[in-house]
């Protein structure tokens, strides 16, 4: 699933190409990707609608409109959202397409079909997407040390379930919690309650860190975010210990290990990350 500097990098690429577009009608292919309203619905709102900018929250990618409507997405297991000339061929499993008026289209494919749109009008409370429950983005000035210690520090979790509750930080997932804890040197099976105050100041300053980290590693190209369909993650070479079990240690040089917390694979130091 992409996490945070996945989607970052997507709203990125995509909103200097549409921002201005105007929306000229919306092809809807599988009904129910389109979660709220119905897709006849959906497609009548959306057609003559003019794109203003892109939003990102959490792992949810927003498409805002100038009559202050906008559209909210999820890109869940498998989604992708490609700008497209409109005479290409459409990827397998494309199930909505935007109609843009200036020959391109932007297309929604997903393998899997979990992924989810919501239309939300100008002043309409969002109660459909989820959205409203998201904590906290990991780049807002309130995320120190005593937010994470009032928010997890009575928890007898490990701290790596902890960090993937997005209703506490919002946007990282299984990928960037491994980098996160191994920068900040703590073994992710850790009950948050036993963390210190040294401890809470280290994972508050990498959580940020990590992410900015990806996120600029991650810029790409339109064009070769095109040609790879948005599926090349420069940021890869740069993970320290995720999917790298078996590996020397990039610090100590001591053997990765992994183990499974809350049916998630984590990687870590059994050195540098103590239990």
């Amino acid at each position: 699933m992409p996490e945070l500097p996945e989607v970052e990098t997507i709203k990125n690429v995509l909103e200097p190409q549409i921002k201005g577009l105007v929306i000229t009608e919306v092809t809807v292919r599988r009904p129910e990707i389109t979660a709220f309203p119905k897709a006849e619905e959906f497609c009548r709102r959306l057609a003559g609608q003019t794109i203003s900018h892109m939003i990102r929250r959490g792992k949810f990618l927003g498409i805002c409109l100038q009559t202050n409507d906008h559209v909210i997405l999820h890109l869940r297991m498998t989604g992708c959202l490609l700008l497209i000339p409109a005479d290409l061929p459409e990827e397998k499993h494309t199930h909505i397409i935007f109609h843009l008026n200036d020959g391109r289209e932007l297309r929604f494919s997903d393998t899997r079909r979990f992924g989810r749109f919501w239309l939300i009008g100008a002043g309409e409370t969002d109660t459909y997407s989820g959205i409203h429950k998201l904590g906290i983005e990991p780049f807002d000035s309130a995320l120190n040390a005593e937010y994470l210690n009032s928010h997890m520090g009575k928890r007898r979790k490990a701290i790596k379930e902890c960090l993937l509750d997005q209703s506490i930080i919002a946007g990282i997932g299984n990928i960037y919690s491994d980098e996160i804890l191994f920068m900040a040197g703590i073994h992710p099976m850790r009950p948050a309650d036993s963390l210190t105050p040294v401890e809470w100041d280290r994972l508050a300053a990498a959580i940020p860190e990590q992410l900015l980290f990806f996120i600029e590693k991650n810029k790409t190209a339109p064009e070769e975010y095109l040609e790879t369909k948005g599926q090349d993650y420069r940021n890869t070479p740069f993970l320290q210990v995720y999917g790298h079990q078996g590996r020397p240690c990039p610090k100590c040089g001591e053997t990765l290990c992994r183990m499974v917390i809350g049916n998630r694979g984590s990687v870590y130091c059994p050195v540098c990350q103590i239990i």
